[in-house]
């Protein structure tokens, strides 16, 4: 194994991947590296200072130490929010890119079978991993949701460079299976006490991001009746009576006080059985009638 040498950590991991086909996933590793290559390339950081490290849905940069972070940070807030928005106006639903990403510096060294081991690049693949970032990314309207560890902030974000505002990051706590991490949030911070897994249960079907579903537009009100209708009391937003075996009645709700409802000429009356044909001419009146006229 070499010897631990500084090294600053990118790490970029696209959204939702595993819910993706073959070809989608081709897709997306693509873009990935180009947005990757991108951004490194905006910061000045050229192949020759950058070593990475394929991981599937994701990739990893090891950076030279002596290449500026300042200018690294910059071009993650501001180029690939650009890019992302460009690819995926373009792109169908199933093939648009979201991504996490985050910045951490510390030592790695490499083992005899060309891994990259280290206990700074093992907290920052936490970082990746926590459900605080989903939930972040999941709930942004952009496509982007940067996370840097702690001691990049204090080396780096906040003295408040240009390009790379310190008000703009948040301390957060990150629990992990080997304990709680510090760490810096850009953006919003999600709400404390909600569900921060993967998947969103308001997540909108069919994209490939974890934006909640829209709201339903609210069902229109239901007319108001007029004539022998209960006048103390709003019956429009009362649900209908059940109708046979519990059922839902059909149609809309006639609230009766007292008197009788009538239609037309002639009636229906008394308690009335199996009354068929396809259509009923004439008064209908519910209830019984106690007068002579039965013709």
């Amino acid at each position: 194994m070499t010897h631990p040498v500084s090294r600053t950590i990118l790490l970029l991991d696209i959204e939702r991947f595993s819910d993706r086909d073959d070809v989608e996933q081709a897709y997306l590793r693509r873009m990935l590296y180009d947005v990757t290559d991108r951004a490194l390339e905006t910061a000045g950081i050229d192949e020759t200072l950058r070593t990475r490290a394929d991981r599937g849905d994701s990739v990893m940069e090891l950076i030279d130490a002596n290449a500026p972070v300042t200018a690294l940070l910059r071009a993650l807030l501001t180029e690939v929010p650009v890019q992302l928005r460009a690819l995926n106006r373009m792109a169908s639903r199933s093939a648009q890119m979201r991504l996490r990403g985050v910045v951490a510096g510390g030592y790695v060294a490499v083992d005899d079978l060309d891994g990259w081991v280290g206990s700074d690049l093992n907290h920052a693949c936490r970082l990746l991993d926590a459900a605080l970032l989903r939930a972040a990314l999941r709930e942004r309207p952009d496509d982007f949701a940067l996370c840097v560890s702690d001691s990049v902030y204090q080396g780096v974000v906040r003295h408040d460079h240009p390009g790379v505002p310190a008000a703009d990051f948040h301390q957060v706590t990150v629990g992990t299976k080997n304990g709680p991490l510090t760490a810096w949030l850009h953006g919003p911070v999600p709400p404390a006490g909600e569900d921060h897994g993967e998947r969103g249960a308001g997540e909108a079907p069919g994209g490939s991001g974890d934006r909640p579903a829209p709201a339903a537009p609210a069902a229109p009100a239901a007319p108001e009746t007029t004539g022998t209708t209960r006048d103390t009391e709003d019956t429009r937003n009362r649900p209908a009576p059940a109708a046979h075996r519990g059922a839902p009645a059909p149609g809309p709700v006639l609230d009766v006080n007292g008197g009788s409802v009538s239609f037309g000429g002639g009636y229906v009356a008394g308690d009335q059985h199996g009354v068929s044909g396809g259509r009923v001419t004439g008064d209908v009146v519910m209830g019984s009638k106690t007068d002579g006229d039965r013709s």
